[in-house]
């Protein structure tokens, strides 16, 4: 297995973390017959050799010596060398060559790295995608290896590496005729379906073997997997009862679910044994429904009935992994989710803590869109069932969604939580989405700000919090805590300027009524957050003689460009006062920056009440959707003055995808901003 591994000059070699010195170790750990250092070894290829799916020259030096170990008979844990042989291969989903374009919206560079570090990039890529191709032949023999793990790795790199295509179809339509392990069996049809994506026209026969799977007399799970890989690949052969049929196969696969062979493990502490730890109580299952409704896509009507008909099952395994399907159809569709939230929000009453883990879990990041659910969230924080965990340094996660929901009856138990020996610091953001329901809680805000150290390592992640509850709130009662934070700080404490502007923006909140913060507001107009001072002093004071000197100068060239920012978002909100600012926001529409460009459009219609020079700025901001918020929100001021980019706004509205919908990967508020966005759009148009 490693003939002439002491023969690569593996200290000449880089992987993540420099020298490749270690490689040999790693590579003969895989080969150990320990299981934890099996898994150690693996653990570190992906972590060092392989680091989150980048290649090195250590990485190309070690396929040789993968493969060799793939292909030796009786070997353990040989099912995750093929696996990570495939992932070093490259992505192979998408075209019949399995590249992905790298970069960004638009197109635009993410990576950071100059043109050099990119090409070498592309090239290990190249190379690594041909040593895995000509080593494929490996993966022949595997197929009717004696570990099933093998055998169930093997079919997706088999298609895509293995250069004849022809052979590899007859291949996997003979396996699955003999194959008798069920969890091989399902490998074969995601085989099939990835052929037929990735072969397109020349996929066609593996098409029709898929529709001949999803009937009887297979067995409910094959079927399962034939109905998803469909989605994927040929939405039209699937059958008019889709839905239907679906929750029937679920309720019959419950019925005959037998316990996972998989040895018992005491997997060591990993990123591999952590995995296999949270794994799902039915892994296989969670599988078949992802892979169905990844397939379904935008069909959200379809897959709404979907997750109903689950959550509707006896089996709490198919109910708990219909919640988790769910998040990834509410974080990236829109559509009217009253019905399935609901259900979710049932499934709080069940005994198992996982289903009712994974139900908390979903409702925490959907904000208003939970209230069909706020009747059982108040239940569950009113019974206790789940421990409140006071002095804990998280939020009781049912009160936390009961909360972002707006829900009046999460007051009584965060006033217990304002109470409590500890605050979890993400309280006084939470506070802020019940609006004036919170009133009774803005004394508790402010006596828990008194109590914030001067000079902690922690302070400002104490008090930013609970300055933004307060702001929200605007209790000005709380002007002197929050002059005694601005006045007590020493200059040395860390983050200290970004504490100082969050109590900027918390004397703002609070305008003419934090009128004794003036002394100190104009003591901090000539230092690092004049901008943040000048903006608070205009809203308590309304003196703009005084202001507008501060705000001019951070327009300057010079300046950065969040401080130009900063300065032109400050003069929107002072409106036809600060008009001497217009030549300089004119230049800044210029800017290279995007949201430099966009905070001065804003401004210029606030001040000047001229659409001309600020639409052609909004229909590029539009490119970005991490600006539409922004742009929106503008219109909505804007009124019929803005009937020219409308058509933007329409287009918004129809859209099936969140705006910030991205695969593998979403943001906590994603949910909450796209909603926000719609409403703005609505009231635009009503409005113009």
């Amino acid at each position: 297995m490693f003939r002439g591994i002491d023969e690569v000059d593996w200290a000449s070699l880089e992987h993540a973390y420099g020298s490749a010195a270690d490689v040999p170790e790693l590579l003969r750990g895989l080969a150990s017959p320990l299981p934890h250092e099996r898994e150690t070894a693996l653990d570190g290829m992906y972590g060092a050799v392989h680091h989150q799916g980048d290649v090195y020259d250590s990485t190309l030096a070690s396929v040789p010596f993968l493969f060799a170990l793939a292909g030796h008979a009786g070997l353990p844990d040989r099912g995750g060398i093929v696996e990570l042989l495939a992932s070093i291969g490259g992505p192979g989903d998408g075209d019949a060559f399995g590249e992905t374009p790298r970069g960004g919206e638009d197109g635009a560079d993410e990576d950071g790295g100059g043109p050099g570090t990119e090409d070498a990039g592309n090239d290990n890529r190249a190379m690594a995608r041909a040593a895995v191709r000509s080593g494929a032949a490996v993966f022949l023999d595997l197929v009717t290896d004696c570990d099933p793990e093998v055998r169930r790795a093997v079919p997706s790199a088999l298609v895509r590496f293995h250069g004849e295509p022809p052979r590899v179809l007859a291949l996997l339509s003979e396996r699955l005729r003999d194959e008798q392990e069920e969890g091989v069996r399902l490998a074969l049809v995601e085989g099939l379906g990835l052929f037929a994506r990735l072969y397109g026209g020349s996929g066609a026969p593996a098409v029709d073997c898929l529709v001949s799977l999803c009937g009887p007399p297979h067995d409910p799970g094959l079927r399962l997997a034939a109905l998803g890989q469909l989605a994927s690949c040929a939405l039209d052969r699937l059958p008019a009862d889709l839905v239907p049929t679906v929750v029937a196969l679920l309720h019959t696969r419950s019925q005959r679910i037998r316990p996972s062979r998989e040895p018992v493990r005491t997997s060591s502490d990993t990123l591999i044994g952590s995995l296999r730890r949270i794994r799902p109580a039915d892994e296989e299952g969670a599988q078949l429904l992802r892979t169905l409704h990844k397939g379904l896509g935008a069909r959200t009507a379809d897959r709404i009935a979907l997750l109903e008909g689950q959550l509707s099952c006896q089996n709490t395994a198919d109910r708990c992994n219909a919640v988790w399907m769910s998040a990834g159809l509410f974080r990236e569709w829109r559509g009217a989710y009253e019905e399935p939230v609901a259900l979710i929000g049932e499934q709080l009453g069940s005994d198992e803590a996982r289903l009712r883990c994974a139900a908390v879990s979903v409702l925490e990041f959907l904000f208003t869109l939970a209230a069909p659910a706020a009747d059982r969230l108040a239940a569950l924080v009113e019974s206790r069932t789940d421990s409140r965990g006071r002095g804990s340094a998280t939020l009781h996660r049912p009160l936390k969604a009961l909360a972002r929901c707006g829900d009046a009856r999460a007051v009584p138990a965060l006033a217990e939580v304002l109470r409590g020996p500890a605050v979890p610091n993400e309280t006084g953001y939470t506070i802020g989405f019940l609006g004036a329901a919170a009133a009774p809680l803005a004394p508790l805000l402010r006596e828990r700000l008194a109590e914030v150290p001067l000079g902690s390592v922690d302070t400002y992640d104490r008090a930013a919090p609970l300055l933004s509850g307060l702001g929200t709130l605007r209790h000005t009662a709380a002007v002197p805590e929050v002059l005694r934070l601005l006045h007590g700080t020493p200059r040395e404490l860390r983050l200290r300027d970004a504490l100082v502007k969050a109590l900027a923006r918390t004397l703002a909140a609070f305008g003419p009524g934090a009128h004794e913060a003036v002394p100190t507001l104009r003591g901090l107009l000539t230092g690092g957050n004049a901008v943040a001072a000048a903006d608070a002093l205009r809203a308590v004071e309304g003196d703009v003689e005084a202001v507008l000197p501060v705000l001019l100068g951070a327009l300057r060239p010079e300046r950065d460009a969040g401080s130009r920012r900063a300065a032109a978002e400050a003069l929107g909100r002072t409106g036809p006062a600060a008009a001497p600012a217009l030549p300089g926001l004119l230049r800044l529409t210029g800017s290279a920056d995007m949201w430099e460009r966009t905070a001065a459009a804003c401004a210029l219609w606030d001040i000047a009440g001229d659409p001309e020079p600020v639409l052609p700025v909004f229909r590029q901001a539009w490119r970005n959707p991490y600006t539409r918020g922004t742009v929106t929100a503008c219109l909505v001021r804007m009124a019929d003055a803005g009937a020219p980019v409308h058509d933007l706004v329409r287009a918004e509205l129809t859209s099936p995808r969140r705006h910030r919908a991205r695969p593998g990967g979403h943001g906590s508020h994603d949910v909450l901003d796209d909603e926000r966005l719609l409403r703005d759009c609505r009231t635009v148009l009503r409005s113009g």
